[in-house]
């Protein structure tokens, strides 16, 4: 029996081929755009859960008022890991201390480094640690054990970085490494390779004791003054204890341990393992990107949205094609099919469309899947068809068919056989087009919604793109260096070489560029006050070239002159908004002092630039020299001949340094990458709103397909009477608009919500105005007028006597 529905099911496909072909085309689209997001989806989501002690485990977080608003750090003070193991013995802490951009060398001989040696830059994944931390985490030793990262001087690799210095991990084990050219290193075990859906990507790790020697040169220090949030310190607690009851017991110790006022400001507590990757407070100072828990079920909902729209396609067309069917089902209810039997038939065709529709589906997501890290961050060979993916495919396909086939068999089982062997079924047979209707409309409520959001994103993406920063980021190359004691005495030589290049305008030295993801900020005193500003002020190290290579604007006073350490300030227009003075030239002159830091007088005072993302407010900053401060080198370029330029400034570089490898970028590239999920988001609206346009307009051909099949010879006796086309398409078309006009008055209050509370992650932002909602609702109504159009000029030049015949 089961066999005999599924092949006079796929004698009926054939037999309507368009209609099969536009229900398949909708379904596989819908299903892999639906497996592409829930593979991101499911990718996101699992991100530590491999751990066994995954909801045991705790970062201690820092929380810090300076009556400006809270900010929140995951770093910690070095003294912290120590303090913490004292008071809470019952618990299990480790500490680490991560290190960006770090250079690896691997010497070619047992002497000392030279040009010949293989030199590796790390973005991300070394890290001094201690030994504690296999205690809390689980990874696999492929050599030696945990114990060595109590000895100093020692270092782990993981088995693909063992092999990218050595060739072989299991040659690795006893061989020699510099760090920075500065500490030598000897390696003592290997792990197996982090996950991939870790933010723990371990690659160099280095015994915690080897940092005690080298604090200053990796901005920390042995006190309680200093928080940095490269280190941090990780804890599980006995099982089942009270985190509440743990937070408290922090409360104390930081009174404990930070004394005096400053416990006013500063609060510790746990932050799960489970939230690490998605929450956007803190820093992502361990791996490559974190994920806003909002994102995900953005994706999510589209991904819902998505299927039910190809449901409701398949609805539509489903109905209106039950309608020529109508004799078919006659025949059968008189030779004795029963209501069930017909249901079964046809939820069996249903059946057999979705299935194939699936399998294209497939294929379909697998072609694009190489394309999947262009919308998210997800590693090169994420795996399509897991387990989860085939349960999720297998759940999606019964839903699908359940959705999409429930109501066409209820309608086309309920034909009266009488009215269907006369072919007298009517729009009020089938349930009438007031449902479909109802479909429609949800559908292109849907569609303005993803339209919307993708006019939304791309416009504030532009706006970001294009935003005056305060200062010139084009054509900037950017070098990342050392600041060791041969360095700092090769840069004079180094900037006067680079000057001689043709193309080569102006170069700085500095600790970071104006607009970047750093936050080194200190508490100061202002104007000989023996008490601190109840703020903070963010700090920039640079030479006295800084100005004028970056096109800083200056409000009052000028530059200092250049000097090995600090003999003046320069400050922002916020810092003296801040402290109370708004005529900037009053400015000049007066004294701060940072930390604990001599007084200095303030020389500038630079309009405002964005020295983070334009998510944030700017800060209040300093700038200041401090040439032990100073590794990177920005290099100003003009256009002519870039290419040649860029590569004599890399062959200088090479030749001054030979003991360092060459990393250079450019800073307009490397500001564009501080919002690349937000742009991801932008395409995936932009995608998706494709996707639900084309389901779109294959739902309206549908419900067009129905009316013209219903309105046959109403539309030949109205030729009859002297209709002309043009009334005739008008006749089929209002109604579509008159959908689609309340598509969006649906849509927009939802969009609006939506997209508003987005747009809340931006400090600088576009408004959110009634052009974009404008432009919604006419790119609607031209889709759908290029959809119905095709129709309904068919139907109108239609031979009248063909209509009139018409049964």
């Amino acid at each position: 029996m089961i066999k005999n529905y599924f092949k006079i099911a796929w004698r009926n496909i054939r037999r309507h081929k368009a209609y099969s072909a536009i229900n398949v085309a909708g379904l596989a689209i819908g299903v892999a755009a639906c497996l592409l997001i829930f593979v991101v989806v499911q990718f996101e989501l699992s991100y530590e859960k491999f751990q066994p002690n995954y909801k045991n485990i705790y970062r201690v977080v820092l929380q810090q008022d300076f009556g400006e608003g809270i900010i929140y750090t995951e770093g910690s003070a070095y003294p912290m890991g120590d303090a913490l193991r004292a008071d809470f013995p019952d618990s299990k802490f480790a500490a680490l201390n991560t290190t960006y951009g770090s250079q690896i060398t691997v010497p070619s001989t047992a002497g000392n480094v030279n040009a010949d040696d293989k030199k590796f830059l790390e973005s991300l994944g070394i890290m001094f640690i201690q030994p504690q931390f296999f205690e809390i985490f689980s990874y696999k030793w492929l050599n030696g054990d945990a114990s060595v990262l109590g000895k100093p001087n020692m270092v782990v690799l993981s088995k693909s970085t063992a092999e990218k210095y050595f060739g072989d991990w299991r040659s690795a084990q006893g061989r020699i490494l510099k760090m920075d050219n500065r500490i030598t290193l000897k390696v003592a075990g290997i792990i197996d390779d982090s996950p991939a859906n870790s933010d723990f990507q371990l690659k160099v790790l280095v015994s915690f004791p080897t940092l005690k020697s080298h604090l200053r040169e990796y901005n920390s220090d042995d006190s309680w003054n200093i928080i940095s949030s490269n280190l941090q310190v990780f804890m599980m607690p006995p099982a089942n204890t009270s985190v509440a009851a743990l937070n408290a017991r922090l409360k104390t110790f930081t009174t404990k341990h930070y004394g005096g006022r400053i416990t006013d400001k500063k609060l510790h507590f746990l932050q799960p393992l489970s939230d690490l990757h998605y929450n956007t407070q803190f820093g992502n100072s361990l791996g490559d990107h974190l994920t806003n828990k909002a994102t995900i079920r953005t994706l999510s909902l589209i991904a819902v949205l998505i299927i039910v729209m190809a449901s409701i396609n398949f609805i539509n067309l489903s109905t209106a094609q039950s309608v020529g069917r109508s004799k078919e089902v006659g025949i059968r209810k008189v030779l004795g099919s029963s209501r069930l039997e017909l249901i079964k038939q046809s939820l069996g065709e249903t059946t057999l469309i979705v299935l194939f529709a699936t399998v294209i589906a497939i294929g379909l997501a697998k072609l694009t899947l190489p394309y999947l890290k262009n919308i998210a961050s997800v590693p090169d060979n994420i795996s399509l068809l897991s387990l989860s993916s085939l349960l999720f495919l297998g759940a999606a396909t019964i839903v699908i068919i359940l959705l999409s086939g429930i109501y066409p068999a209820l309608v086309v089982s309920g034909f009266k056989p009488a009215l269907a062997l006369k072919n007298k079924i009517s729009a009020a047979s089938v349930g009438g087009v007031p449902l479909r209707r109802v479909l429609v409309v949800t559908q292109f409520a849907i569609s303005q919604l993803l339209i919307i959001g993708t006019i939304v994103a791309v416009r504030q993406m532009n706006f970001v793109n294009a935003a005056d920063l305060g200062f010139n980021k084009d054509a900037l190359l950017i070098i990342p260096g050392s600041t060791d004691s041969v360095s700092i005495q090769k840069i004079e030589g180094f900037k006067a070489r680079l000057l001689q290049i043709p193309g080569v305008k102006d170069v700085s030295f500095m600790a970071d560029q104006p607009s970047s993801q750093n936050n080194w900020t200190t508490n100061f005193s202002f104007d000989g006050s023996s008490e601190d500003k109840n703020l903070q002020t963010a700090l920039k190290f640079a030479d006295a070239a800084y100005f004028k290579t970056f096109g800083l604007r200056f409000k009052a006073g000028g530059g200092y002159a250049q000097a090995d350490t600090a003999n003046g300030y320069v400050v922002n227009e916020t810092f003296a908004q801040k402290v109370g003075i708004r005529n900037y030239n009053a400015m000049i002159g007066k004294t701060v002092k940072l930390g604990s830091g001599p007084w200095k007088p303030i020389v500038g005072v630079v309009e405002d630039f964005k020295t983070n993302t334009l998510r944030d407010a700017v800060k209040p900053i300093v700038i200041l020299q401090n040439k032990t401060q100073e590794g990177m080198t920005g290099v100003k370029l003009t256009t002519k001949n870039f290419a040649g330029t860029v590569a004599s400034v890399q062959k200088q570089w090479q030749r001054t340094f030979p003991e360092y490898a060459y990393n250079g970028y450019f800073l307009d590239q490397n500001i564009a990458e501080f919002y690349m999920q937000e742009n991801q988001l932008a395409l995936v609206y932009k995608i998706f709103a494709m996707i639900a346009i084309f389901i779109s307009c294959l739902g309206l051909y549908g419900l067009v397909s129905f009316m013209v099949m219903q309105r046959t010879k109403e539309v030949g006796v109205r030729k009859v009477l002297g209709a002309s086309t043009g009334s005739i398409v008008y006749l089929f078309s209002k109604e579509f608009m008159a959908l689609i006009i309340l598509s969006f008055i649906i849509s927009s209050p939802v969009a609006y919500y939506m997209m508003n509370s987005w747009l809340q992650n931006f400090v600088f932002r576009i408004p959110l105005s009634m052009g974009v909602f404008f432009l919604a609702i006419v790119s609607s109504i031209a889709v759908a007028w290029l959809t119905v159009g095709y129709k309904a000029v068919k139907a109108a030049l239609a031979t009248p006597v063909k209509s009139l015949r018409s049964e």
